[in-house]
């Protein structure tokens, strides 16, 4: 019965001890038989062997250099990996997975920008392919590196339109003063009407340059 404590005379711990590295199965048949035990089960002799910390020198592992048992033996047709069923969902030579990232592949970050998968090494992880972010491919590619202390800026703040001629080079330092909100005291780019974005673009510019100059002239002072 489950939870029933199982007891075991003396002779009978001492003899599980000494047979302890036959199979489970042929161990609880010879004990059965032994001591006419039939009220334990193979799970209970298993258990107490393991409660008893008794090694039957079996790891459940195929040992380093072992031959399997099936080595050589060819699988008869309609069977195992020959069977119709099995055989549609194997791979074939040459084949590749279906969800093989191919040259050109795009995807989508978690902040709305898309990526593309361009032919250049990987410098991280050395693979034959890298993603880039595909408006800053697209735009450097019509126009060159984006100068540093430059950043690239979506007219229409759809970060998602990679075409170049809907992004334009700002200064870094204009970004915090498009983001909008309580700290900038003006209307956030991103969310203002068409004909609005034009004037919150360049009265940022004029902000940023105006502290630039501020700083220029303290730095000389």
């Amino acid at each position: 019965m489950k939870g029933t404590w199982i007891k075991y005379t003396v002779d009978q711990i001492a003899w599980l001890e000494a047979n302890r590295l036959l199979r489970i199965s042929d161990y609880h048949a010879a004990f059965c038989r032994q001591f006419d035990r039939y009220d334990v089960s193979a799970g209970n002799l298993h258990a107490l062997r393991k409660r008893k910390g008794w090694k039957t020198g079996r790891t459940g592992q195929f040992s380093k250099g072992s031959t399997p048992f099936n080595k050589g033996v060819p699988c008869e047709p309609g069977k195992g990996g020959k069977h119709p069923n099995a055989r549609k969902t194997q791979f074939k030579k040459g084949g590749l997975p279906h969800n093989t990232k191919y040259l050109g592949h795009e995807r989508v970050t978690k902040d709305g920008y898309v990526e593309v998968s361009i032919d250049e090494e990987n410098p991280h992880t050395g693979y034959e392919r890298r993603y880039v972010l595909k408006h800053l491919y697209l735009w450097e590619k019509a126009n060159g590196p984006v100068p540093d202390g430059m950043c690239l800026k979506a007219v229409d703040s759809n970060r998602s339109n990679t075409d170049p001629s809907n992004w334009i080079l700002i200064p870094r330092g204009v970004l915090p003063r498009i983001n909008g909100g309580r700290a900038t005291r003006v209307m956030a780019y991103d969310t203002a009407p068409d004909e609005l974005k034009p004037v919150l673009m360049n009265m940022a510019r004029v902000d940023q340059k105006v502290s630039e100059l501020r700083r220029k002239r303290q730095g000389a002072a």
